[in-house]
């Protein structure tokens, strides 16, 4: 029998107030929070404390918070040969009356800042060399671990059945949808979730095991209208986007542009079908 968990009420934290949230994190945390400089997330906030470091906080509803919990920041503190921010300590509690739970970690705060604003670039960020060989170590050692977790890019947990059914619907021709092989991953290594010209990867909660692939053909995706860029990002990651798993992640990924909610005025749109083209001729042969 399936229990159905209530659906939260959804809240967006950039309009919501939140000062009594800030409060009682500064509290358990021992620090204070540069109001000043907070950052307002739809779904989390981030601010500077007094001592120099960072506290992101989350708020989410009992539906998104699968079997492994929602810990993901603290569990991959535990990650080695990852460039991530050193996590430091971190509060959880439920929200009084509602199927809410809300969650804050204190973390190292990095010198550089996020690539991007926002999951996608326009223009080349011009990322030295040793950016690019810290990207490579980092998403090499991630794949060589071990964990019971199960990524949930997009807040849906990741599932051969999901795959498959994703797939089918926006690629109908496509027979073989079967994931040989599932490894750590990220699962929203997008550029607003990589600094630079420092490399580092942040914003862990959603981590865990996943088709080999997706967080390569993730970052490859969301490059896909600046080409100089993507072919960078094919260049590197050339190992995981042309094995058989890369090349279904990367159509799993393209299938949420091309699919049949297209936004024509997307800038990643053209470059997608062109590439959704290929790659469905390439798993045909």
């Amino acid at each position: 029998m399936t229990v159905s968990l209530p659906v939260a009420a959804r809240v967006d934290l950039r309009r919501q107030p939140v000062e009594d949230v800030l409060e009682r994190v500064e509290g358990a945390l021992h620090v204070r929070l540069d109001r000043q400089a907070l950052v307002r997330k739809r779904r989390s906030l981030g601010g500077r404390t007094e001592r120099d470091t960072w506290v992101r906080i989350e708020r989410r509803g009992f539906e998104r918070i699968g079997p492994q919990g929602w810990n993901g920041t603290e569990a991959a503190a535990v990650l080695q040969g990852v460039a991530m921010p050193e996590w430091y300590q971190g509060v959880a509690w439920r929200e009084p009356g509602e199927p809410v739970m809300w969650r804050a970690d204190e973390l190292e705060l990095l010198a550089s800042p996020s690539v991007a604003k926002g999951a996608l670039v326009l223009e080349d960020p011009g990322l030295p060399d040793a950016w690019w060989a810290e990207l490579n170590a980092s998403l090499d050692a991630l794949g060589d671990q071990q964990t019971p977790r199960i990524a949930t890019p997009d807040t849906v947990t990741i599932t051969q059945e999901q795959v498959t059914q994703t797939l089918r619907e926006v690629f109908p021709g496509l027979a073989d949808t079967r994931i040989e092989r599932w490894a750590p991953a990220h699962a929203d290594l997008t550029w607003a979730n990589v600094m630079g010209p420092e490399f580092s990867i942040i914003d862990w909660e959603d981590w865990g095991m996943a088709p080999r692939g997706l967080d390569a053909a993730t970052l490859w995706g969301n490059a896909l209208a600046v080409p100089a860029l993507a072919d960078r990002v094919h260049q590197e990651r050339r190992a995981d986007l042309e094995s058989r798993d890369g090349k279904l992640m990367s159509l799993f990924f393209l299938s949420k542009i091309v699919g049949p909610h297209a936004y024509e005025e997307d800038p990643l749109l053209v470059p997608a079908r062109k590439e959704a083209e290929r790659l469905v001729a390439e798993l045909q042969l």
